[in-house]
């Protein structure tokens, strides 16, 4: 059923545009979302969004019935790290889609929410469904933040946009990193040749991860690394982001058969004419099923409490064995 509400305009809030007014007074309601029920004439007297309200003046808000999302929810089991009334975070494993696609119809992560979260959603845009505040890749696993509510989406995403949600990022690379330490601020954008993948190009939106070495991986009898284990922090988030600007250092995630076919194919050639590494070593190495790409870290400020949060994601038992793959090819074991 739809939510009606009369509210008065306090000295507090007098002066205020009366889509901010709104949703500062129905505090489950985003400014947007506020700004569509305005256009939409649910708000009696009839004004407009960027209105000036008055001190004592009173309005009428109509909020409609949140509409169901046209999605068959699915009992799937999910890895929950934290959750209440208003967000979780979730733990999610490599191989699941985020959203519905083509080729991917059931079976994502957000089938799994809607029967999760089932009445709890309040609706995002008055829809009742999970917001997805930020997406990882079906096969990278790790953290991601999902909002119940409108007004949590919102903050939750203001926090994506101006930096205080905080991703880190563990990835298993070849090669090495020069400098072991620094930032990759390289313009990303659609790949002129390959429409479908991202690219560095020089009329592309600014993109810019920073990065450590946490270790490199040389084999005995030789001098250079093979892998490297790396922490990334994303500044920007862009599709692909540190898949593509890895790649472009020439340092690509093992496994990633999109953006390292080049060095997939550079030490998938060692199988036959280098001898200080096992072959079948290699071979797990160079077919690895999934990008070495974890989303470790994440950080944000509760879009209710104010309160500072941090959540971690253990390492996923693929990863784990590559690292001791890895550790094992060094005699570090």
């Amino acid at each position: 059923m739809s939510a009606t509400h009369t509210i008065t305009v306090t000295e507090e809030h007098a002066g205020l545009r009366l889509d901010k007014f709104l949703s500062e007074v129905l505090q489950e309601v985003s400014r947007a979302r506020c700004t569509k029920l305005v256009d939409e004439g649910c708000v009696e007297p009839a004004k407009s969004a960027s209105y000036k309200v008055k001190l004592g003046e009173v309005f009428t808000v109509t909020v409609p019935e949140v509409k169901a999302l046209a999605l068959t929810p699915e009992a799937i089991a999910l890895d929950i790290v934290y959750e209440d009334e208003h967000l979780l975070i979730i733990n999610k494993p490599p191989g699941m889609t985020v959203h519905p696609a083509p080729g991917a119809y059931t079976g994502t992560l957000v089938h799994a929410l809607l029967a999760h979260c089932g009445d709890s959603l309040s609706g995002i845009g008055g829809v009742a469904r999970p917001g997805i505040v930020h997406r990882i890749d079906k096969d990278t696993s790790g953290l991601l933040a999902v909002a119940k509510n409108d007004a949590a989406h919102q903050a939750l995403s203001t926090q994506l946009k101006d930096r205080t949600l905080k991703r880190t990022y563990l990835c298993y690379a070849w090669g090495s990193l020069s400098p072991r330490d620094g930032e990759i601020d390289a313009p990303m954008g659609r790949n002129p040749r390959f429409r479908k993948q991202m690219a560095v190009v020089s009329n592309g939106k600014h993109a810019l991860t920073y990065y450590t070495t946490l270790d490199t991986y040389i084999p005995k009898s030789s001098i250079q690394p093979i892998v490297s284990k790396i922490e990334c922090q994303l500044d920007t988030g862009r599709t692909h982001q540190i898949r593509v600007h890895l790649a472009h250092k020439k340092c690509a995630l093992i496994g990633d058969k999109v953006y390292g076919t080049a060095a997939g194919t550079k030490f998938n050639r060692m199988r036959s004419s280098h001898t200080v590494i096992p072959q079948e070593t290699l071979l797990s190495l160079t077919e690895f099923p999934r990008q070495a790409l974890h989303a470790r870290e994440l950080a944000l400020i509760h879009p209710f409490s104010g309160e500072e949060m941090q959540f971690f994601a253990p390492i996923p038992a693929d990863l784990e064995a590559l690292e001791w793959t890895l550790t094992s090819l060094t005699n570090r074991a």
